[in-house]
Order: structure tokens, then sequence, then C-alpha cells
């Protein structure tokens, strides 16, 4: 079974994007944290995206290592980013979607859960509101968040509703410069 993981960069006060779906706040990323990031992707066997983060995602990674001026770190996330299967899961967007990517329209927990049982590297799910739907149905096996030590008010919130508690296992705790900090948490079963 495949392993699920969660993980976005997020405010102090629990957001992905603040209100307007800023997320001015994140970046750049530093070195340090971008590799980190960079060598969670390679892990990865495949990415799962919600609409609005594959059309934040898409734009720029799908041409970021042809820019000048990119960073060795730069030019292998965005290939990787292109080379490593994709699902996007929408209502709106039509097909087909470049870059390695399928789209589903159909019900994305029944979907994740087909792929959860496959063989391969861990997947990675991107986008609040999808990964909501996967964490009510108790398919998330890991939560990654990179903590930036700002205070946005309101906006996405990286966690959502839940119908039960979900009790997890501290994995990992790395402080990066900024004051970034990355906690790795494993959901107990």
């Amino acid at each position: 079974m495949r392993k699920l993981i969660y993980g976005m960069n997020v405010t102090l006060d629990g957001y992905t994007a603040a209100a307007g779906d800023d997320i001015g706040w994140s970046g750049p990323p530093s070195d340090e944290l971008f590799q980190w990031w960079l060598d969670q992707e390679l892990a990865s066997g495949l990415t799962l995206y919600g609409r609005k983060l594959w059309e934040t995602m898409s734009p720029y990674w799908s041409t970021a290592d042809q820019q000048p001026g990119a960073t060795p770190a730069e030019i292998a996330f965005a290939r990787n980013w292109r080379d490593t299967p994709k699902v996007v899961f929408s209502s709106t967007l039509q097909g087909p979607l470049d870059w390695n990517t399928r789209l589903v329209t159909g019900d994305a927990v029944a979907e994740i859960s087909r792929l959860k049982v496959e063989d391969g590297a861990p997947m990675t799910i991107g986008g609040p509101t999808l990964a909501a739907a996967a964490m009510r149905a108790g398919l998330i096996d890991e939560y990654m968040l990179a903590t930036y030590p700002v205070l946005v008010g309101g906006g996405t919130p990286f966690f959502t509703g839940l119908d039960a508690w979900v009790n997890l296992d501290l994995v990992e705790t790395r402080t990066f410069p900024g004051g970034v900090v990355l906690t790795r948490y494993a959901t107990r079963r």
C-alpha cells in the first residue's frame, strides 16, 4: 500500500494562503528549505493536486528550468515536476492536461483510495480542499508543515473540520533559516 503525504508551507496561525490567496509571506524559501522540499518531491511517485494548486504550480514549474537565473535546485525541481506523474482533481477543468498529468472529474476519495492500494513510491497531496476530503476519509498517513513565523489572521487553512480526532506521532522537527520550522507527523493507526 502506498503512503499518502500532505505537506505545505503554512503560517504560524495555520493558513496556507492569506486572504485573497496571497502566499507572499512564504517566499522565497531559503536554499536549505527549498532543497528539503525538492528531496520530498524526488521521493514521491505520484502527486495529487486540487484545481487551485494545479493552476498555481503548472504555469510556473512547467518552464522554471528555462528561466534566466534559475538555480540548480530550481532546475531539478522543474524537471522532476514535469516528469512525475500527477493527478488533478477538478469538476471545472477540461482535459487533457500537459506534463504527465491526468484529470479526474469524479469522486476524489474513491480515486485516492484506489491509488493508495497500488504498489509504488509514496504519493503527495497538495491543495487544502482536496487534502481535507482525504483527511476526513482517513487516507493521509503523514503531515509535513513548514511553519513560517508570520500571522496572517485568515485565509485558506491547512487543516479543516474533521469528523473525528486524528492522533499523530512526531517524526521529525527541524529549523531552517528565517525561523521556518519543519514538522513531520505520522498518523497513529
